[in-house]
């Protein structure tokens, strides 16, 4: 290269840099609003709501606990199949599966798991069996986590679930 070409190199590189910065000055306010919008959505998408639903279940706590924390009992009524390998539980539904864990128990009181899916780590689903004080009656309180969107469906299914696990159990 010739001092000349070399000359006309650096000042094309001078306008390109300069260019360059002021692209990037119009730029860089957009990526960040970019950024920040791409967060809300992930936080977003990670704040499912809470619901609880409660449902009468005139039965013993005694019968009714085994089928809301074992996988045989889970499999009567919640999912075709279920297989346990230590804490976590795998559901069978037709040709698909998911895969919760095990969270809590406390013997004829509750169970709570979290779906290993999940990209909220807060969010879980509960069975909790709860005896009024008055009239002795039995209900079982589910907790769950859904999108806004999606609550009337979850509640519509696990009206089903329930309405079948009523069904199994004579009620």
């Amino acid at each position: 290269m010739t001092k000349s070409s070399l000359r006309q190199f650096g000042d094309y590189l001078t306008i390109f840099i300069s260019r360059c910065k002021v692209i990037s000055f119009f730029i860089h306010p957009f990526f960040s609003i970019l950024q920040e919008h791409k967060h809300k959505l992930i936080s977003r998408k990670l704040m499912n709501t809470k619901m609880e639903l409660e449902y009468t279940i005139n039965t013993s706590p005694k019968v009714l606990f085994p089928r809301l924390s074992t996988a045989g009992g889970l499999s009567e009524w919640f999912a075709d199949d279920v297989h346990v390998n230590n804490k976590i539980f795998t559901f069978i539904w037709e040709r698909s599966e998911q895969e919760a864990e095990m969270l809590m128990k406390k013997e004829l009181q509750f169970v709570r798991f979290h779906w290993l899916d999940d990209e909220d780590p807060k969010s879980y689903f509960e069975f909790k069996i709860h005896q009024d004080d008055l009239t002795r009656d039995i209900a079982l309180i589910i907790t769950d986590f859904a999108e806004e969107e999606d609550l009337e469906s979850a509640k519509e299914l696990w009206d089903s679930q329930v309405g079948s696990l009523k069904h199994l159990l004579g009620l």
